[in-house]
């Protein structure tokens, strides 16, 4: 089988595509043994195939060992001393030889078998360059054009690319944020949660709900996250509503809610932008427990915090009229201000202190 167009065409299917010249001649080598097969039903393993890019080759043998006519039980495995004279010089029972097989023999069933494996093969390989490029790009942060929205579930599926690959997204409707409308054709930022491999092609999970969407963010806007100067410690979220974002800087020159809140409040804004006017509050992280949930608690402002014995509660005191600012609007603000800082959290009002 000598084509140099045929390689010539796996070398552009490499350089378009990205598939391996050597991946696509393994799956051609194997769908010209499964045409063999079955055009000679009974053939076991012994058929092989050797391509060669540089003599721009692929040929096709069968091994077979030596016997006696007398011997010979398996015609697809075992060959007669004088018919491997035709193969070889002077022969003897036991050796092993390998017959070409000319492939223009083949029928056409055998032919579109053949075909059928090629083309199943480079389905597989893009298939496994999009499920490598998105699983690399897992709880990062993609940009995706929604192309439709399941008017039955509210599942929005969207079209995104990365790295020249590009795949449908899945945005379930318990992902989305509450109250914020989606339409066709719109751009929208969500959050990579995992990529699944289904029997239909990879499955990319997206949100955005998850608290690591605003974390991204945050490093995408503000310089000082990414390059590691302002650390953000912890995220709470309740999506649609509010976020508490706790950072720390490791440079005492670097004022870390300064940062992230940008000139004029830049940089902030933007991102409060892109989630649809979601509140965001930017606390400083402290590993003072109870100095850490006294500014977690803001904009409330807080008398006094007392760390329990277990190390895992406060005891804070507000005044009076910061009362229902610090738990918020169906304890929403203490609520965040908990799971921000890992700590159980017991407000009371100043009259109520002792």
């Amino acid at each position: 089988m000598v084509n140099a167009e045929f390689f010539a065409a796996l070398e552009m299917l490499e350089a378009e595509k990205g598939i391996p010249v050597d991946y696509m001649l393994d799956r051609v080598g194997q769908a010209l043994i499964t045409a063999y097969k079955r055009d000679n039903d009974g053939m076991t393993d012994n058929v092989f195939v050797e391509p060669d890019r540089e003599k721009k080759t692929i040929r096709m043998y069968v091994r077979k060992t030596v016997v006696k006519a007398e011997d010979l039980y398996e015609p697809y495995e075992e060959i007669t001393l004088e018919e491997a004279e035709e193969y070889k010089k002077n022969p003897m029972v036991g050796d092993i030889i390998d017959i070409e097989i000319p492939t223009k023999s083949f029928g056409r069933i055998a032919a579109q078998t053949a075909k059928q494996v090629i083309i199943q093969g480079i389905r597989e390989a893009e298939r496994g360059m999009v499920i490598s490029e998105f699983e690399s790009k897992e709880h990062e942060i993609l940009t995706g054009v929604i192309a439709r929205i399941d008017p039955r579930t509210g599942n929005a599926y969207l079209d995104v690319v990365s790295g020249g690959e590009k795949s449908e997204a899945v945005l379930a409707s318990s992902e989305q944020v509450r109250g914020e409308t989606l339409t066709e054709g719109q751009r929208i930022k969500v959050y990579l949660i995992e990529v699944r491999r289904g029997t239909r092609g990879p499955q990319v999970v997206v949100s955005r709900t998850h608290p690591g969407l605003v974390k991204r963010l945050f490093e995408l806007e503000v310089p000082e996250i990414h390059s590691g100067v302002v650390e953000v410690k912890s995220i709470a979220r309740e999506a649609g509503n509010r976020t508490k974002i706790a950072v720390m800087s490791n440079d005492e020159n670097v004022d870390p809610i300064g940062a992230c809140v940008g000139t004029r409040g830049a940089r902030v804004a933007n991102i409060t932008g892109e989630l649809g006017g979601e509140k965001i509050d930017i606390i400083k992280w402290s590993d003072d427990t109870a100095q850490f949930v006294s500014a977690a608690l803001a904009p409330a402002d807080v008398i006094s915090t007392t760390l329990q014995g277990d190390n895992k509660s406060c005891r804070v005191i507000v005044p009076d009229d910061q009362l229902s600012l610090a738990i918020g609007k169906e304890g929403q603000n203490a609520r965040l201000a908990a799971k921000l800082t890992g700590c159980k959290i017991d407000i009371a009002p100043a009259s109520q202190g002792e």
